[in-house]
């Protein structure tokens, strides 16, 4: 096992960093950095937005080795520490981004001002699925899971409502590397946080879609519940017709839940 190499793009307007506070967010499975442009957006002028690509996705190098999800949380202290270093800084994650969040907590609790989890779980699908996933799509390439993807990834009529949305969404899952693609699979199989989560002490927000298979909200409830057990404070947070990708299906609404917590309860 390796740190994998993550890079990252400046989402809010060019200006020296430092001025206002971090905001760090992270993908889900499949996407880039493309996930949050709107949600960043609505928030730049009030934070420094940095998003972070998944080995292989958008701007990150692939990796020829695997790693945990564990690693990938170092990593991405890694990439703060190389434009702000010893920063603290907000956190934001979808799926596997949000996974990587809460090992953000677990282990680097002390960088962190809040934690938002999204559309995101403890333990996320099965090892046996993950594993599954990761064979066919070193097979075959990430092209094969775009079908899947795209029912899994949003509500009911968003696609048509929001096409270019979507068709970006898309085009960054069949522009990921497969090999890439199977290491975060492999890395999935591999989490499984639910007995951690009384260690997270950052003030920390579970939003889950009402319309999201993956990760529906009792995973939500299951984590701030584990938080909570540990003394931490966790709140949750579910939107109606929203599926598996929450800052692209709903961003004025994930923008506005994101700023009144930052605001209200950031460290």
């Amino acid at each position: 096992m390796a740190k994998p190499t993550i890079k990252a793009v400046l989402l809010s307007p060019q200006r020296e960093l430092g001025a206002k506070p971090l905001l760090v967010v992270g993908p889900s499975l499949g996407t880039s950095t493309v996930l949050w442009t709107e949600t960043a957006a609505l928030l730049g002028d009030e934070y420094d937005v940095i998003g972070w690509d998944l080995p292989g996705h958008g701007i990150s190098p692939t990796t020829t080795e695997g790693f945990d999800i564990a690693e990938l949380a170092d990593a991405v202290v890694d990439l703060v520490d190389s434009v702000s270093p010893g920063a603290n800084f907000h956190y934001a994650g979808v799926s596997l981004g949000g996974a990587t969040g809460l090992q953000l907590g677990i282990k680097h609790g002390d960088r962190l001002r809040s934690l938002s989890v999204q559309c995101s779980g403890a333990k996320l699908g099965t090892s046996e699925g993950w594993l599954e996933r990761a064979e066919t799509v070193r097979k075959l390439g990430t092209p094969v899971m775009i079908q899947g993807s795209a029912e899994r990834w949003f509500g009911p009529g968003f696609m048509d409502r929001q096409p270019e949305v979507s068709s970006r969404l898309l085009h960054a899952l069949r522009d990921a590397d497969r090999f890439g693609y199977s290491f975060c699979c492999e890395a999935l199989a591999g989490f499984d946080v639910r007995e951690q989560l009384g260690g997270i002490t950052v003030p920390t927000q579970a939003i889950a879609g009402v319309e999201d298979t993956v990760a529906p909200p009792s995973f939500a409830e299951e984590t701030a519940a584990g938080i909570r057990a540990g003394g931490g404070f966790a709140v949750v947070e579910t939107l109606d017709g929203v599926a598996h990708l929450a800052p692209a299906e709903a961003p004025a609404v994930v923008a506005d839940l994101m700023r009144t917590f930052m605001k209200e309860n950031g460290r």
